[in-house]
C-alpha cells in the first residue's frame, strides 16, 4: 500500500474530530496544499519560495504527529501509526527534493489524499 493510499484509507475510515475541527483542518491542508503547489511551478526561478514552502509543508505534518500523538487524541493506534509513517515519508521526501533528487508530486498527492478523505468525512468543499 503507498503513501496516497493509506492516507485516503486512514481519513476515510475514521471519524475522529467535530464537522468545525474537520473544516479548519481541511483549510490549512488546502492552503498549504496550494501553496506548495504554486511554489512548485516556479521553483526553477524562485527555488527561495519552493524550499519556503516545502518547509510550511512539514511543519504541517509535525503539527499533524503532535497532534495524533497526544494522548487525548481519540484517533485509532492504526490511523495513528499511518498518519506518522506518512510524516516521515513527507521529511525524508522533502529533504530529497531540496537536494534535487525526488519530485514535489508525491508530496502533493499525499495531501490531496487527505484532502478528499476530510472533504469525505466532513462534507467540506
Amino acid at each position: 500500500m503507498n503513501a496516497t493510499s493509506q492516507a485516503l484509507r486512514g481519513y476515510s475510515e475514521h471519524a475522529a474530530s467535530t464537522r468545525s475541527d474537520r473544516r479548519a483542518e481541511y483549510e490549512v491542508i488546502a492552503r498549504v496544499t496550494q501553496q506548495l503547489r504554486d511554489a512548485a511551478v516556479n521553483s526553477k526561478s524562485n527555488f527561495s519560495a519552493f524550499a519556503s514552502a516545502l518547509h510550511t509543508n512539514q511543519k504541517l505534518w509535525t503539527a499533524l504527529v503532535v497532534d495524533v500523538l497526544d494522548d487525548a487524541n481519540p484517533l485509532p493506534p492504526d490511523l495513528k501509526a499511518r498518519i506518522v509513517y506518512l510524516s516521515d515519508f513527507t521529511r525524508h521526501q522533502t529533504g530529497q527534493i531540496l537536494r534535487k533528487n525526488a519530485s514535489v508530486l508525491p508530496l502533493l498527492e499525499v495531501n490531496m489524499a487527505l484532502l478528499r478523505g476530510l472533504k469525505t468525512e466532513s462534507g467540506a468543499t
